[in-house]
């Protein structure tokens, strides 16, 4: 009789062991609840669709930028080019209003190698509205 008691403790033993691995690797099959992001709107006040599409091209010493813009916003794009040598003079070329569907060129250079070249982006501050016309003021006679 006791042969059977330990026998059917010994069953039940592994029944639970068993049902214990099959839960364990039902639950790390199972994946895990996405959490969901609220969605943020941009800013009123920043464009959405913002900068020119540049690509730069640097044949020996010489740097050129090649910048197209497909948004309706103006980009103010500057290249900057460093030189290899330390007695070489880094450049950065004047601001160059890149309109709404317009295309420019910005090119710069190096006495020697060009160690690296970038084009930096900013938004065209928007011309200022002209004032209105004010009338003179009246002259009062003495």
């Amino acid at each position: 009789m006791r042969a059977i008691r330990h026998g059917f403790g010994a069953f039940a033993s592994v029944a639970v062991l068993l049902t214990g691995i099959a839960v364990a690797a039902e639950v790390r099959a199972a994946p895990a609840p996405a959490e969901e992001l609220p969605a943020a709107a941009p800013p009123a006040d920043e464009p959405e669709n913002f900068g020119a599409s540049c690509r730069t091209v640097v044949q020996g010493s010489r740097v050129t930028a090649y910048c197209q813009n497909p948004y309706p916003g103006t980009d103010r794009v500057r290249l900057h080019v460093e030189c290899d040598r330390w007695w070489d003079v880094d450049t950065d070329s004047a601001p160059v209003d890149v309109g709404p569907a317009d295309y420019a060129q910005v090119s710069g250079r190096c006495w020697k190698e060009v160690r690296s070249a970038w084009v930096t982006h900013q938004p065209a501050e928007p011309e200022p509205e002209p004032a209105p016309a004010r009338e003179p003021a009246p002259v009062r006679g003495s």
